[in-house]
């Protein structure tokens, strides 16, 4: 498995990481996942407090358990969830973020995290706020790194500018292209690296993911996505693999350090594995798929 490295850091992910969200609350099952993709060369693991109310962390600390030192470990904060109320309420403070650090290692069963991401922000955030508490962390030894998992170009901006992200969490695949007007070129400009998440489009872009269509997606509609779907086959390369073509295209572009597809079985992850083996798209490749595709914007997201 390639390894690329993160922004300007010293972390050196796999290219083809693992989203942990989708990893299910059978603990059992779960760790077994995470040790077949870590013997599979997958060295990169992405988890957040929120996923199963802090139950991911500890499924994912339980399986590195051992074996931390193989492992670049990644998780999220931002999203305060409180007993006995419903829902969650996004805090971005110094004060719950230097709190909530400490939730997170316990439940992950380590003295200290990778790389600490925001896990979301707007522009009315107490944006020095939040940057201070990260780079406290950083000189207390807790964080390694910090980054922010957003798709909001102007927080985005704010942060690349501001304070010293390693990297940037977004969603990118050839069925939603937004990154690539705004957020890439900025990132590349700031040797920021993107770690793109969705990269299959909720499993749309994969040999299986004709069902998942029916709702459409994005501003694609499902008549337009049933099109697009058999011209990729056509236009993908040698392996004729959708889901290969689509890990291959987030990862063309140079600021994308790793895809985090998701996987709730042995065969998904090993499946996202095997990505890894794909020959990379030539040019005219990206050019005809790029062609079929739409170029589209953030509208919403500001």
């Amino acid at each position: 498995m390639k390894h690329n490295r993160l922004g300007n850091s010293e972390l050196y992910v796999s290219e083809i990481g693992l989203g942990c969200m989708s990893l299910g609350t059978d603990k059992e099952k779960a760790v077994a996942l995470v040790h077949q993709a870590i013997d599979g060369g997958i060295n990169f693991l992405d988890t957040a407090d929120l996923y199963d109310e802090g139950l991911n962390e500890e499924i994912v600390g339980e399986a590195i358990r051992g074996r931390r030192s193989d492992i670049i470990l990644a998780t999220k904060v931002g999203n305060r969830w409180e007993p006995g109320k419903e829902g969650w309420t996004w805090d971005p403070s110094k004060a719950y973020i230097k709190s909530a650090v400490k939730d997170s290692l316990r439940r992950l069963q380590t003295d200290y995290i990778d790389l600490y991401q925001l896990h979301g922000g707007t522009l009315n955030d107490p944006v020095s706020e939040t940057i201070e508490a990260f780079e406290e962390l950083k000189q207390e030894g807790l964080i390694r790194y910090y980054g922010v998992s957003s798709i909001r170009p102007n927080v985005i901006r704010e942060y690349a500018e501001r304070s010293n992200i390693v990297s940037v969490m977004s969603q990118y695949s050839i069925l939603d292209r937004r990154p690539e007007e705004e957020i890439l070129p900025l990132l590349a400009e700031k040797g920021i690296s993107l770690i793109a998440r969705g990269p299959v489009a909720k499993g749309i872009l994969t040999g299986n993911g004709a069902a998942k269509a029916e709702k459409g997606y994005l501003d694609y509609s499902k008549e337009e996505l049933s099109a697009l779907r058999a011209a990729l086959l056509r236009a993908g390369g040698g392996s004729n693999d959708m889901a290969h073509t689509a890990i291959r295209y987030a990862l063309a572009n140079p600021a994308v350090a790793a895809v985090i597809p998701g996987a709730s079985s042995a065969a998904q992850l090993l499946h996202n594995i095997d990505a890894g083996r794909a020959q990379a798209l030539t040019s005219k490749e990206l050019e005809a798929i790029r062609s079929l595709s739409r170029s589209n914007r953030y509208e919403q997201h500001r």
